[in-house]
């Protein structure tokens, strides 16, 4: 029987692509608005790197998008070791000034500028590697018993432990949360036993709440600085606990931010306005913009775009039918739902302010490049995706499930 071949179009989820778009434009436009009331000139610049930054993504994306599973699983050992080396560039090449505004040594710093933040592409490595170990890992099971969760957990954590040593290194916290999210998200569909999870979840509770106690009184405090906490860490937990305490001071930012969008009520001031003076609302603040402009009703249009993204992603990664790319789509899903949920959480007050941007939206080419990247990735899905027949679905199902059983190496 003579085989068909896919179209262009029809190997392209357009569906997908647009919300990421649409995203990208209102991030221009909201950028816009905060460069041109808080560095007016700057303005030029500002949009200039952030629109040329954006077509760089974009153009690493659709070739990205060309790379099939096979491709992806070999290059990922390769991905995964010069993320590592990248990683370790910062804690040598860094800018006192931003180390000094920012507590962490998170950008690489080279001829008077900050080029860029490894830890947003390693994002990607880590994602490809975790999900490499457990297909990897699951496919040489022939029965699953409670001790191939716990050795699938420690492979997992090999994995994980030099990302977050680095991390620990640079002092990104927020970045090293984000790692969490995806390690979380992956386990999670992993199928390790509930037997294992729910006690770690409880002891991860426990000792979040623990830290938050501890930083309601002074001895507590000091204990914290003493294990390592830095104190404008502290003070952040401080600030999401009560906003107003010390408006003028160690809260600021997040007071003003709570303002601005308060003031925006249900449609906003409409495009350019920004009465309110928020810090850094071109970037961890952007959403300030968003509600003082545009209300609640552009909150909710924003909101609803990631949701529609993340839809689209789940439906293109049930389509590929593909244990990697299962894991693989698993892994940006909840990168990018973690990076929206902190950042908005930390701007409406209900989390505590970590320095995540928001996804497409926030300035910074680093954050921009590797989302459009990972969307790349799950356009990859489908674009790579063979064309079913009645006579070949047997067949194509049996490649997809078996096609990784040859690889021998784990890490």
């Amino acid at each position: 029987m003579k085989k068909q071949k896919l179209t262009f179009d029809s190997r392209i989820d357009y569906a997908l692509i647009l919300p990421a778009f649409l995203l990208n434009l209102i991030g221009l436009l909201v950028l816009y608005i905060a460069t041109s009331h808080d560095y007016p000139q700057r303005l030029t610049n500002v949009m200039a790197q952030q629109i040329t930054w954006g077509i760089a993504g974009i153009i690493i994306a659709l070739i990205v998008m060309h790379f099939d599973a096979e491709m992806l699983w070999k290059f990922t050992p390769f991905l995964y070791g010069l993320g590592i080396f990248l990683m370790i560039l910062p804690l040598k090449l860094y800018d006192p000034l931003t180390v000094s505004l920012t507590g962490s040594k998170n950008w690489i710093y080279l001829g008077g500028s900050n080029l860029f933040q490894p830890s947003e592409f390693m994002k990607i490595s880590y994602i490809l590697l975790m999900a490499r170990v457990v297909v990897n890992f699951q496919n040489r099971l022939k029965q699953r018993l409670l001790k191939d969760d716990w050795h699938l957990l420690f492979l997992m954590f090999l994995v994980t432990l030099p990302v977050m040593v680095l991390l620990g290194a640079q002092k990104d916290f927020g970045t090293a949360l984000v790692f969490m999210a995806i390690f979380a998200g992956i386990v999670l569909v992993s199928g390790i036993s509930w037997r294992i999870i729910l006690p770690v979840v409880a002891f991860v509770v426990i000792i979040g709440g623990g830290i938050i106690y501890l930083t309601t009184f002074e001895a507590g405090r000091q204990f914290l600085q003493s294990v390592g906490m830095d104190k404008y860490q502290i003070l952040r937990i401080d600030a999401w606990r009560d906003p107003f305490t010390n408006a003028q001071g160690s809260t600021y930012q997040q007071a003003q931010g709570l303002i601005a969008i308060g003031t925006g009520g249900l449609f906003g001031h409409g495009f350019n306005v920004a009465n309110i003076s928020v810090p850094v609302r071109e970037s961890d603040m952007i959403f300030t913009v968003i509600g003082e402009d545009f209300g609640f009703v552009g909150s909710a249009f924003v909101i609803l775009l990631y949701f529609v993204l993340i839809y689209r992603m789940i439906h293109v990664t049930i389509r590929a039918n593909n244990q990697f790319y299962i894991y693989v789509s698993t892994g940006i899903m909840m990168m990018l739902l973690f990076h929206v949920f902190e950042n908005i959480g930390a701007n409406i007050g209900v989390l505590p302010l970590t320095g995540i941007p928001l996804p497409f939206i926030s300035q910074g080419g680093s954050s921009l490049i590797g989302n459009l990247i990972g969307v790349g990735l799950v356009l990859s899905m489908k674009y790579n995706q063979l064309p079913t027949f009645p006579s070949d679905t047997l067949r194509k199902q049996s490649l997809r499930t078996t096609r990784y059983k040859t690889d021998k190496n784990i890490v």
